[in-house]
């Protein structure tokens, strides 16, 4: 069957509208089939989770809450610890730039300012299905901790061979305050309503599947918990030219579809001739590097395209219709196509910056808004955990110079009688 291509044309939306609508994903069916279990961990607590744990993961963990220095730790190589120390002291330093500062300032004679205050607790969710992903640890909690967070905690589904290892290491080294070896919608609800073992939290950010991403959604839009951005199956987009290397092309689109089998991968290039190499490529690669073989083949035969466009122009403009989750430019000048580019999730500059170093090791990071989400939402960062707090003290003798004005906004609202009259009574006196 193979990847799918196609030529599009940007003044023809009909040949490519399908692709741009591809992750807008109906959750209400999804949202349908998890509303039984929200309701019951909201009403029955910890015995709803272990119902819903013995249900969907076929076995119950002795408990629910574990401390991190529980956990064992050994069997680790030191350099994979020291990978992941690495990691962690590059994701600190790219999210301290991120830190804003309390201000204020002289307006109209009135001293007005803005504080910022860290939310109370975050949960950070990393899933534990088909493949583990300790680094999303770090994504989550590192901006947390810098906002001043002060308790963390990481929910993650139950392995019966018990916490790996990894995990507890990576968690301490995050700074989290507890496990939580609950996962799904279950682990959503009991996060976000708080059961007789684990603690309630404010926010909840990570990755996870689509009911973990409905349970989250939908607790959302109800005012219960704050969430990063809506989300999708993780997606690339690569623009590139003739002077991208096909290997390293193919390669990074299926990075992106070894995620799982909905992921998205999009190759759009001017050069046929490159589409054509890529594709080749991408079969070498089915032939040679068959781990998650049945997962990749299944993103790339189903969800992903190399299309043909005209030139660099149409490329970009297909990117900022598209609002990929992750955006590669690999062309002879990245940093020209980068100028106009107006919505991505975070971008990836050159033939040596693939996807993998912003998912591990760059700093920057890698819980980003999919589906189109970039259009509206940013990668997660510390202001994700903190709230502005606007303040004002008015001085008296401002008072008789603004007065007049508000008596005539209020009595145009029809509020005049009591916000008018606030103000009114300061004057007078």
């Amino acid at each position: 069957m193979g990847i799918q291509k196609r030529s599009i044309d940007l003044r023809k939306p009909e040949t490519f509208s399908d692709i741009i609508s591809r992750a807008k994903d109906d959750l209400s069916e999804t949202i349908k089939l998890i509303l039984p279990i929200l309701d019951n961990v909201k009403k029955y607590g910890d015995s709803a989770v272990r119902e819903y744990t013995s249900k969907f993961d076929g076995w119950v963990p002795e408990k629910f809450v574990w401390d991190p220095n529980e956990i064992e730790q050994n069997g680790i190589p030191e350099d994979l610890k020291e990978a992941f120390l690495i990691a962690k002291n590059n994701i600190e330093e790219f999210h301290k730039n991120q830190i804003p500062k309390n201000w204020e300032k002289q307006v109209a004679g009135n001293r007005l300012g803005i504080k910022y205050t860290a939310i109370d607790s975050v949960t950070v969710y990393a899933p534990g299905g088909k493949a583990l992903y300790p680094s999303s640890i770090l994504m989550g909690a590192i901006p947390a901790k810098l906002a001043g967070v002060k308790n963390i905690q990481l929910a993650t589904p139950p392995q019966k061979d018990g916490i790996p290892p990894i995990i507890g290491y990576v968690a301490k080294l995050a700074g989290i305050d507890r496990i939580i070896t609950v996962g799904g919608s279950q682990a959503i609800a009991a996060c976000a309503y708080g059961t007789e073992s684990i603690s309630k939290s404010e926010f909840i950010v990570g990755p996870g599947n689509a009911f973990v991403a409905a349970a989250k959604t939908y607790l959302s839009g109800l005012g219960i918990i704050g969430i990063e951005s809506p989300a999708g199956p993780s997606e690339v987009l690569i623009i590139a030219d003739d002077t991208a290397n096909p290997e390293w092309v193919a390669c990074d689109l299926l990075s992106q579809a070894e995620h799982g089998e909905d992921s998205v991968a999009i190759l759009i290039s001017p050069s046929a001739q490159l589409l054509d190499a890529v594709e080749k490529e991408i079969e070498i690669a089915f032939e040679t590097r068959t781990k998650r073989l049945n997962i990749k083949k299944t993103a790339i035969e189903k969800n992903s395209f190399l299309l043909k466009v005209n030139d660099m122009e149409d490329c970009v403009a297909f990117s900022n219709f598209y609002a990929p989750e992750h955006l590669e430019i690999m062309t002879k000048d990245p940093n020209k196509i980068f100028e106009s580019v107006q919505h991505a999730g975070s971008v990836f500059l050159g033939h040596y910056s693939p996807v993998a170093m912003g998912d591990y090791i760059s700093g920057t990071n890698h819980i980003l808004p999919t589906a189109g989400g970039a259009r509206l939402f940013s990668s997660l960062g510390v202001e994700h955990f903190l709230k502005r707090i606007t303040y004002q003290e008015i001085r008296k003798e401002t008072i008789p110079k603004l007065y007049p004005h508000v008596k005539l906004m209020s009595e145009s609202e029809g509020l005049e009688e009591e916000h008018g009259h606030s103000v009114y009574l300061r004057n007078k006196s």
